[in-house]
């Protein structure tokens, strides 16, 4: 049996009512054993937590069942909460052939996920996002931890995936006004 994804604070309204502008981003830590998804609305000035939680497999589960529950679960989470976006750690694993492909694997059900649901993919290596949260990209981890928890008022300790997925999810906060004008640029010569 396949546990039920956890419900966590629902905001009724959309991000643009609670925040002028705002926007709710899905952070997604990729992962096959355990995967973190972290939800945030607002923007890049100020940020609220809406929800997280580390999606668990199990090793004796066969394959197609593990890579099957993630992609129903991120699916569930998008459909509820309908993000406008959602950002994913883009790892890069040369030593370990072995996990890398197995986190590719999560990669490519969630990117099937997000692309099912229209909503727009955004990449992001981990030294871009301790840079963004800490303003170095050879911070700690404890570091960007406690940066996730100072910058959403959330006090409870949380599993490091969930942890990921949030501070991934602020990142593209903090990133956003920069895509955008580049998009608005691009537009202009284009």
């Amino acid at each position: 049996p396949v546990p039920p994804l956890r419900r966590g604070f629902f905001l009724w309204r959309r991000a643009s009512m609670a925040y002028p502008g705002g926007v709710i981003v899905l952070g997604i830590d990729p992962g096959l054993a355990n995967l973190g998804l972290g939800l945030v609305e607002g923007d890049v000035r100020k940020a609220r937590h809406l929800y997280h939680v580390c999606l668990t497999t199990e090793s004796a589960w066969i394959m197609p069942r593990r890579l099957q529950y993630l992609h129903e679960e991120v699916s569930r989470l998008i459909a509820e909460y309908r993000p406008d976006a959602v950002a994913i750690e883009d790892q890069i694993l040369r030593k370990q052939a072995d996990v890398a492909f197995k986190v590719g694997q999560a990669f490519g059900v969630v990117q099937l996920a997000c692309a099912q649901a229209g909503v727009p993919v955004h990449t992001y290596g981990p030294m871009q996002v301790k840079r963004s949260l800490v303003g170095t990209g050879r911070a700690e981890k404890e570091q960007v931890i406690y940066m996730v928890k100072a910058t959403l008022g959330v006090r409870e300790l949380f599993n490091n995936h969930a942890a990921d997925a949030l501070a991934l999810a602020l990142t593209h906060l903090a990133s956003a006004p920069m895509q955008s004008r580049v998009a608005a640029g691009l537009a202009v010569i284009g």
